[in-house]
């Protein structure tokens, strides 16, 4: 893997919460060094740090953008990426190996739960309810998937809102350390097959029909962590860090369900980073749009160090003032963000063909909410972008079109 060393933009529901406590929230190489002072250097990617080059512009050949960082006292650190990247060799490995194993090797369906008849497919039957209730284009296009990998998602999704409800819900004032480690003995005793309540079962069993790992849903219990005790981002290797537990972890968790179309010459890795870089670019798209609100809650989810170099501070922040000097700086974060959304676009088309409409609409309505922040003058502080019903109802027919394309991989082979 080439590294080249450059100048980085940065160095480097509610009953679950009662439950468990009382009482935001899938080598590329730079082409150009720059004149800087030492410690300002570090070895990094254009996707994650430099944002002067144009998409169009970035090498194609490997996931990974970056393995080493120099902080600011010349000490070499491991990077957000690398960490991440070992996550997702970790989860492709373990695809490739339980798909060739027998289903016993998986057999660990909920035991313990006394649950009436028909529990499961009730259980199953409220996910979606959830799912169409807060998600409901995403849902759509769940409906073209197949009953099994349907009900896997939504049981998937369930189990993500439940958890983020835990920091960002109605009684997060009362969720503590301790609560959180709860949640994830919970979590555990799910994958062993003891689930506590209806909802936890619809998740046990999915994990008894498809490859899925625990590790990721363990690091999006530690992206709540860090919601507890972390209200800035120095760089954005710390914010890439975030994202991933928050977010790029609901792509790991998904690809073993979505499946990858058997005509894909793709490799698994590529298929996670791809799903990993939607889940950085949908929780950076979530950053951007709430810059507002989360400043009201005394937190801001930008890279200080980016901030400072663009003359700006936590107060401008905090002001919510939008000058010259801001307009800059979002149009670079919007930049990063849509760099993200374009590495997943090449993921997307490699899944299976029935799982692809409800991906490409998640990602085609999510990418529209920076346009809008456009169209609001950057005005992220009292406006709120939203795409509205008349976009999402045409973005449906666009993203199911995009569903019937084949493989990038198989496309680019045939030429």
């Amino acid at each position: 893997m080439a590294i080249i060393l450059v100048r980085a933009a940065s160095p480097g529901l509610s009953d679950a919460v009662r439950d468990v406590g009382g009482g935001h929230h899938g080598s590329l190489q730079c082409w150009a060094k720059k004149r800087v002072p030492a410690r300002r250097w570090m070895l990094c990617s254009l996707k994650y740090a430099c944002l002067g080059v144009e998409p169009g512009e970035v090498g194609r050949s490997s996931a990974v953008y970056s393995s080493l960082a120099v902080n600011p006292a010349g000490e070499a650190v491991i990077s957000s990426e690398q960490k991440v990247y070992d996550v997702v060799l970790k989860q492709a490995a373990l695809l490739r190996q339980l798909r060739t194993q027998t289903p016993s090797v998986l057999d660990v369906r909920p035991q313990d739960l006394e649950m009436p008849r028909n529990g499961l497919k009730e259980a199953y039957s409220r996910c979606g309810e959830i799912c169409e209730e807060y998600a409901k284009t995403f849902y759509l296009g769940t409906l073209l998937m197949t009953e099994e990998r349907r009900r896997a998602i939504w049981a998937i999704y369930v189990w993500c809102r439940r958890t983020d409800e835990l920091v960002d819900g109605p009684n997060a004032n009362y969720i503590t350390p301790t609560a959180l480690d709860r949640w994830e003995k919970r979590l555990e005793d799910l994958f062993a097959g003891r689930p506590y309540d209806m909802l936890d079962a619809a998740l046990s069993d999915t994990i008894s029909r498809f490859p899925i790992d625990i590790q990721p849903f363990r690091d999006m219990i530690e992206g709540m962590r860090s919601d507890l005790r972390k209200a800035r981002y120095q760089n954005f290797d710390e914010l890439y860090m975030y994202c991933y537990y928050v977010a790029g972890t609901v792509g790991l968790m998904s690809v073993p369900v979505m499946g990858i179309a058997p005509e894909s010459k793709a490799t698994t890795e590529s298929v996670y980073s791809a799903a990993l870089a939607l889940g950085i670019a949908n929780q950076l798209t979530n950053i951007l749009r709430d810059v507002g609100e989360d400043a009201r809650r005394g937190r801001i989810y930008l890279p200080q160090d980016e901030l400072a170099q663009a003359g700006l501070s936590d107060e401008d922040i905090f002001s919510g003032v939008v000058t010259n000097r801001w307009r800059n700086f979002m149009k670079k974060q919007i930049k990063r963000a849509r760099m993200f959304f374009e590495e997943a676009e090449r993921g997307v088309t490699e899944l299976s063909q029935a799982s692809r409409w409800p991906v490409w609409a998640s990602l085609l309505l999510y990418r529209q909410i920076l346009d809008e922040i456009e169209a609001n003058d950057y005005n992220n502080f009292t406006k709120r972008a939203y795409v509205g019903k008349g976009k999402k109802l045409l973005a449906l027919p666009v993203a199911y079109g995009k569903s019937l394309l084949p493989p990038c991989s198989l496309r680019n082979s045939q030429t």
